[in-house]
């Protein structure tokens, strides 16, 4: 388990900077200007940062970027950062700087930053420990060539103010670094019991786990999630997750798609990148690291999760093409791909959320088309939802936590395409609006009067360059702003 650097919030000391190892970053206004800690720095320096804040170098800088000085003269540092950023940042622009110091920091050294009175310090903080991620459990020899910062001080005026700011900074971080875990994790270590018992351990943290298995599945009539998973070796599960933080409310719940592995199944992928479908269980972990995040910060919320965990597979007793499944829900549904298969795991464990615990809203995760990738890329997941106050509220809180999320439609002109001869609802509509299709036939398995968000994170989950708070990998979208919509809409 990847764990994040341990920061500590301490009253600036400018003697102590020019002691400091590992790294030290200060921070210079786009005017060129010096504050006390950087001044400091400067003498010990002989000058030298002075100069570099009047060079076309520092000009050039974007706001928020950082430039390194290796072994700085007059400094016990291996590194200094000089960083670019105006005195009273926005929280975005404060946490900006703070992944560009995380990026830039001495792998495996501690790391002190002198923040001094910086509006959003713990902004600062919080980005720098998000971006101080490296997977490393796979190697024979770790090495501390991409290690994250051993430690994070920050230096800050008035440390107590800025410690309550960042009171949940910790939790946020350890929910953020679980989800990429878990979502880097190679399918022949996280398999569907290997995820479940990774799940299991989140009791000692508070965590009510609950583990159904295959027979169980079977009696609730969890036949089209089955279905997915029974051309595998690997036991289908559902894993539910409660942290009741909040009195007798009913609970919001969060349900993850959980394939472990995607083959597509009878409906081969085309075996060029097809080890990217790891990630494949990236709903799933966005929902773990979700609640792994609210039980850690102790949130007043009842927050349920459901995760579905299968891997597809092809053998001789995989679902095919053409075959017709019936849902826990009653409605049957025509197969007419195997490799839409993530829709097929939801809606079952959709329905049993309902039916079980009756939720105030509902919201499922799933790495679940290709098309919404074709429509956003990979800066923002799709969301799409029956409530405009529900997805509203999201959408804030994605936009505060620097998430990207573009709001898509819905409609029966879209439903229409999943229309099937020969049972009530057919997997797939074909390639035009795919993400939007997907969507409607989740819709479906909706309850009036529930309130639904289902968010696509298949451009956002896993990415092949860095991403706004990660290093290439996995990313951990969505627990910040899950656990933000939770803050702002759930607790007192």
């Amino acid at each position: 388990m990847t764990r994040p650097a341990d920061v500590s919030i301490v009253e600036t000391d400018l003697a102590a900077l020019t002691e400091a190892g590992g790294t030290v970053a200060v921070f210079i206004d786009p005017e060129g200007k010096l504050d006390p800690a950087g001044k400091r720095v400067n003498r010990a320096m002989r000058g030298a940062l002075e100069r570099f804040a009047a060079s076309d170098a520092f000009s050039r800088l974007d706001d928020g970027g950082a430039a390194t000085l290796n072994w700085p003269g007059g400094l016990a540092a291996q590194r200094l950062l000089a960083v670019r950023l105006d005195r009273r940042p926005t929280a975005d622009a404060a946490r900006e700087a703070g992944v560009a110091i995380g990026a830039a920091a001495a792998a495996g050294q501690p790391l002190t930053i002198a923040a001094g009175s910086l509006r959003h310090a713990h902004d600062i903080a919080l980005g720098a420990a998000l971006r101080g991620y490296a997977y490393r459990d796979q190697r024979s020899d770790p090495g501390d060539d991409t290690a994250p910062p051993a430690e994070i001080s920050l230096m800050v005026s008035k440390p107590d103010a800025v410690g309550a700011a960042a009171r949940d900074l910790d939790a946020l971080a350890q929910g953020v670094f679980f989800t990429r875990d878990l979502v880097n994790a190679p399918a022949n270590i996280l398999t569907t019991e290997a995820f479940a018992s990774r799940l299991e351990e989140l009791r000692e943290i508070g965590v009510e786990v609950e583990v159904l298995d295959e027979p169980a599945l079977e009696e609730l009539g969890m036949r089209t999630l089955l279905a997915v998973g029974q051309g595998s070796e690997s036991p289908s599960k559902v894993v539910v997750l409660q942290w009741q933080g909040g009195g007798n409310e009913k609970p919001l719940a969060l349900v993850g798609k959980g394939v472990v592995f995607d083959t597509g199944g009878i409906s081969l992928k085309p075996g060029g990148g097809m080890e990217g479908m790891t990630m494949d269980m990236g709903g799933a972990g966005t929902v773990a690291g979700t609640m792994k995040a609210l039980a850690l910060r102790k949130a007043k919320a009842n927050v349920v999760g459901l995760v579905g965990l299968v891997e597809n597979m092809p053998d001789g007793r995989a679902q095919r093409p053409g075959d017709v499944v019936t849902s826990m829900k009653g409605d049957t549904v025509e197969v007419i791909n195997t490799d839409a298969e993530g829709r097929l795991v939801l809606c079952d464990v959709m329905w049993y959320a309902q039916e079980r615990f009756e939720p105030v809203g509902m919201i499922d995760l799933a790495t679940l088309t290709g098309a919404i990738i074709i429509g956003l890329g990979h800066e923002k997941a799709g969301v799409f939802a029956n409530d405009d106050a529900f997805c509203d509220a999201f959408l804030k809180a994605a936009e505060t936590e620097g998430e990207g999320a573009w709001r898509m439609p819905l409609g029966m002109a879209y439903a229409k395409a999943l229309k099937s001869r020969i049972a009530d609802v057919k997997n797939v509509g074909g390639r035009p609006a795919g993400s939007i299709t997907a969507a409607e036939f989740l819709h479906r398995f909706v309850k009036d009067g529930t309130p639904w968000m289902h968010i696509d994170i298949a451009g956002v989950a896993s990415t092949d360059s860095d991403s706004v708070h990660a290093p290439k990998g996995a990313t951990g979208w969505g627990v910040l702003s899950l656990s933000r919509l939770v803050a702002d809409r759930y607790e007192g």
